[in-house]
């Protein structure tokens, strides 16, 4: 099967592999692209994403930090869900996740966003461009090391999320958040559960995509609070 009956047909075209398999062609979902593009660091897995957004409140004309990129998973999603009106600044300490992820974004996108700036770096260093958020995304293994950072850029009332693999990781983190001052800090994990459903039978799958990691939320008060 050549790609020239694949490029530029409408979705939908159904072709024959040179077998004579019948294949249907679809746009790849976000979540289908999530799992299968080129990874430098581990993705975060698109029933995390949902929940970082909708708990982590993200929408249209939001500006939004994030740290660490790594092969730009929720990036992606970020952008996605901020839109034109907003904004994604995205640190990454390591040059080869860097590059992995800006070539995922182009890949999905067509092009990088203009409402994107991935920058090789450590997220610390924000504090000093003067800039100012709404919301901040932290995939760091210790995430209470930039919250004096945090602190200069994030808006009264922003919403921080950590995600994080470990109980104790979370521990440390909840701690430092309500050190720094954030409140209705609450901590959750996702498992996704698939069901077997067909004429004869209605049962859950035998596999299910259980813990990949701890999502901890927080929103900074007043100055004054």
């Amino acid at each position: 099967m050549a790609h020239d009956q694949i490029v530029g047909a409408a979705e939908g075209t159904v072709v024959r592999s040179h077998s004579g398999a019948r294949l249907l062609c679809l746009r790849p979902r976000m979540a289908d692209f999530t799992l299968k593009m080129p990874r430098g660091a581990q993705v975060v897995y698109p029933k995390d994403v949902g929940a970082i957004l909708v708990y982590g409140d993200i929408a249209p004309g939001s500006r939004v930090l994030e740290a660490g990129t790594g092969s730009g998973a929720l990036t992606l999603a970020l952008c996605r869900a901020v839109g034109p009106e907003g904004r994604v600044v995205s640190y990454e300490l390591r040059e080869d996740f860097h590059h992995r992820a800006a070539a995922n974004v182009e890949m999905f996108f067509g092009k990088l966003p203009a409402w994107l700036d991935l920058r090789l770096g450590d997220v610390a260093e924000v504090a000093a461009t003067g800039e100012r958020f709404d919301r901040v995304v932290l995939d760091l293994p210790e995430p209470r090391a930039v919250l004096p950072a945090l602190d200069a850029v994030l808006h009264p009332g922003g919403i921080v999320c950590t995600y994080l693999p470990t109980a104790n990781q979370v521990q440390q983190a909840v701690l430092a958040l309500e050190a720094a001052g954030f409140g209705e800090v609450e901590t959750l994990e996702v498992m996704v559960r698939t069901w077997h459903v067909a004429e004869r039978s209605v049962r859950p799958d035998h596999r299910m995509i259980g813990h990949t990691g701890f999502l901890t939320f927080g929103r900074k008060g007043s100055p004054e609070g």
